[in-house]
């Protein structure tokens, strides 16, 4: 039996990513926290870029960077959470790599140090808004990314949806509720 290790901060959304696969998927893994601040060294020595997520596989090889864990951990273990069909499959990895920015954009408040950077901010979150509202109106009548499936797209966007939540009961955005296909997504 293959072992695991995730090794992650304690609230990095890109090592979340890689939980909820594995959760997913009912894994059986180590979950190592580490401060950010105070990288031990054996951490050093596995992480070809000294950042989370890294998956460790039989104490002998790391994965690094989400997606990449994502697509080793889907063409591994089943079942499947990428679309069998080839064209769906790349419009499904065409929307996890729109996650950096996504998660760049919707997050972009909790970094403001003003009362303008933080407008500014939130002034920009209807944009990715926009269009995730547009590609699940064409992906289906969900409730996940392609429909009844639950898949690696879902699994992707959760923890950046879960922190816009926490943020707009903080201090109300007010974005999502203009987007219910996203509202209904990002609350499953």
């Amino acid at each position: 039996m293959t072992k695991y290790l995730l090794v992650s901060f304690k609230t990095c959304p890109w090592v979340q990513r890689a939980a909820i696969i594995l959760r997913e998927k009912k894994v059986d893994f180590e979950f190592r926290h580490i401060d950010p601040d105070n990288r031990p060294d054996w951490f050093i020595a596995i992480s070809p870029h000294r950042k989370v997520p890294v998956l460790r596989i039989d104490d002998r090889r790391s994965l690094f960077e989400s997606n990449a864990i994502a697509e080793y951990l889907d063409e591994t273990i089943a079942p499947r959470l990428h679309p069998e069909d080839p064209v769906e499959r790349a419009v499904n990895r065409a929307w996890t790599d729109y996650v950096p920015t996504f998660a760049s954009l919707v997050t972009a408040t909790a970094y403001a140090d003003t009362e303008a950077d933080y407008r500014a901010a939130a002034g920009n979150i209807s944009l990715p808004f926009d269009r995730l509202e547009k590609a699940l109106e064409k992906q289906g009548k969900g409730p996940y990314f392609n429909g009844a499936a639950y898949s690696l797209v879902d699994a992707a966007y959760a923890p950046f949806l879960q922190r816009y939540f926490f943020l707009d009961r903080i201090k109300k955005l007010g974005h999502i509720e203009t987007f219910p296909r996203l509202q209904a997504w990002g609350k499953r």
